[in-house]
Order: structure tokens, then sequence, then C-alpha cells
């Protein structure tokens, strides 16, 4: 599961200037860049923003994070997991309402429940150490633990502790989007970490261009110098999911990524290097990403196929990496 982190966010000299691409009746462009839910955003408008903007964002990603993260422990999020609080607010109920409608459509391979198994594996802080999970965690993982009655999140096992990470960032980029709308623009892209909505076009006129990453391990990188393919969009929300950055290796050398079965415990290995999902929000984008990672490639060929989901797949063929793309996106996307 993706990294909800403590919120930091800062303007960079160049946050907020105004640009003037090309000359005469070409757009003003409004960029920013910052830091938000331990990662970097990158917002780009075709337009002006107004001054109270950057404030506005500041607000409500800090609301999200005092909401939903699992690192602070005074979050909403972690006071319900320790059995503090029952009732949810907007942002959870929203995210445990799409988080269990993937869950049931993958039979559980997606599973926000799966905190404690998070936190055995050592994924759940800065703190490199972990162990092997026990099969008496399994007692309380299990999507099927918990449901929504109203605003009050009801476990039936008061170990149940939920790991929001592999949806609340598609949802954060979701409610940006959101906020830049209610000053009246169409034309604007916004990139959390790599999750991103797009709208209208870009300053040229055209669709928007996404690099997707090549996954490798130690790909770090965040200027766009390793892409396997470029991906033009416009209307949609796009999120990839890998298990190429966030791991751990033992003393013995064994890897373990952050993607976990829930049926099992056991920490997941498969083929399927990454997922790049289109949906129409970021938020559901953000959650098949996780869930086609946890599902493995074949059956997240059979899924993708049988929802419709644009999905494009990096997978590692016996030491050659290979792209395939759902019919759903050669439909959408072409590319």
């Amino acid at each position: 599961m993706k990294k909800l982190g403590t919120i930091h966010t800062f303007l960079v000299a160049v946050a907020a200037v105004l640009l003037m691409v090309g000359c005469g009746k070409a757009p003003t462009v409004t960029r920013l860049q910052g830091r938000a839910l331990g990662t970097i955003y990158n917002i780009t408008v075709v337009g002006n923003l107004p001054e109270e903007f950057p404030l506005r964002l500041d607000s409500l990603l800090g609301e999200v994070n005092r909401s939903m993260s699992i690192f602070d422990k005074s979050s909403l999020l972690s006071r319900i997991n320790r059995g503090e609080e029952q009732v949810a607010d907007r942002h959870i109920i929203r995210c445990v309402e799409e988080a269990l409608r993937v869950s049931a459509l993958s039979e559980g391979a997606y599973d926000i429940t799966i905190g404690p198994l998070v936190e055995a594996f050592g994924f759940a802080g800065d703190d490199p150490n972990f162990t092997i999970p026990t099969d008496s965690l399994l007692e309380f993982v299990g999507y099927k633990k918990i449901r929504l009655e109203g605003d009050r999140l009801v476990k039936t096992d008061p170990r149940v502790r939920l790991d929001l990470n592999s949806i609340a960032k598609g949802y954060a980029v979701d409610l940006t989007a959101a906020l830049i709308e209610e000053y009246g623009h169409e034309n604007y892209l916004v990139d959390i970490g790599g999750e991103i909505v797009c709208r209208g076009t870009n300053p040229r006129g055209e669709r928007w261009g996404i690099g997707v990453e090549t996954p490798f391990e130690g790909n770090f990188s965040t200027t766009g110098e390793h892409i396997t393919t470029i991906v033009r969009i416009s209307g949609v929300g796009m999120a990839t999911s890998g298990n190429y950055r966030n791991f751990h290796t033992d003393p013995e050398g064994n890897k373990f990524t952050h993607i976990i079965d829930p049926h099992t415990g056991d920490n997941t290995a498969s083929s399927l290097l990454s997922a790049t999902v289109i949906a129409p929000s970021c938020m559901t984008a953000d959650a098949y990403g996780t869930m086609f990672i946890a599902l493995g490639l074949e059956r997240s060929r059979e899924v993708a196929k049988r929802e419709g989901i644009a999905a494009l797949f990096i997978y590692d063929d016996g030491g050659t990496m290979r792209v395939e793309k759902s019919e759903a996106w050669e439909l959408r996307v072409g590319n």
C-alpha cells in the first residue's frame, strides 16, 4: 500500500508563477509545486488561480491527512483503529465505500483491513525492522469484517485495523481537482506523487501527455527519463501501482514488497511489475492499480476484461520486460 505521510506543504520559489506560453494570444498558465501527503505535487492550470488557492489547498490536504494517515497517531483513522472512535468523517466514509466495492470485485485480493499485516512487514512507519506475520493475524483481516452504518464504521473484531493508503492519495487528487473547478477552470492537470487527474486540454490545446514509468528496481526518478510510453488523456483519473520501489530486504537477502495477500498473509511476488489504470476518478484508478498487483498478471487480465477496466500491465517474461494493454485501454487510449 502506498504511503500517506505527514503533510508539510510548501511552495517553491516558482510555485505560483504566471507563465505566458508563446506570445500574442497564447494562454496564461499557472503552475504550482510543493509537498503534501509525504510526496511531491505538481499542478498546471490554463488560466489564473487566486492568491488564496495555495492556502486553501494546504488546508484541504491537511484535512485529508488528519483524517486518514496511519502515520499520524492522532488522525481519526488511527483513533478508529485503536477503538477510541467509531464515527467516521466524509473522507473515510467515501474511501471505505469504494474500497469495499473493489474488494468484492476482486474477491478480497484488494483489502483495506490488512493494517496488521502491513505493520508486521514493516510498512507502517519508518522503522526498517520487521517480522514475518503469523497466521494469528489473519483472524482479524478480511474486508467482510467491517461495514458502514451511516457514519459509523463497525468492526466485527476490535483488533481490525484499516489502512487506506492504497486509495487515499487518489481521493486527495480528486478533491484537489474539485477545488480547482470551484474557480471555473476546465483545463488543468493535478499530479500528487504520480496519481493524476486531468481535464480539458494543455496550454497547446492538446490532450495531456502522461508518461508511464519503466518499473525497474532503483527507479526513483521524478524527472521522467525512464518512461515506457506516453499516454494522451483528458477527463479521467490515472494511477500506477508497482512493487519496484516500496520493499524491504532482510539480512538473508529476501525481498518483501508492500503488496500483501490478505488471504494468506504472504508477501505477494509475481511477474506483474506495474499496473497503470485509467478510470473516471483517480480514487478508483488508485484502488484498481493496487488490486491488479495483488491479483497477479493472469487474474488481472481476467478482471480487466470482465469489468471493462482500462489497464496497462508491465510484466517480467523470463527476464524480458513486456507491455500488455487491456481491451478497454486500447479503446480509450490506443497507444
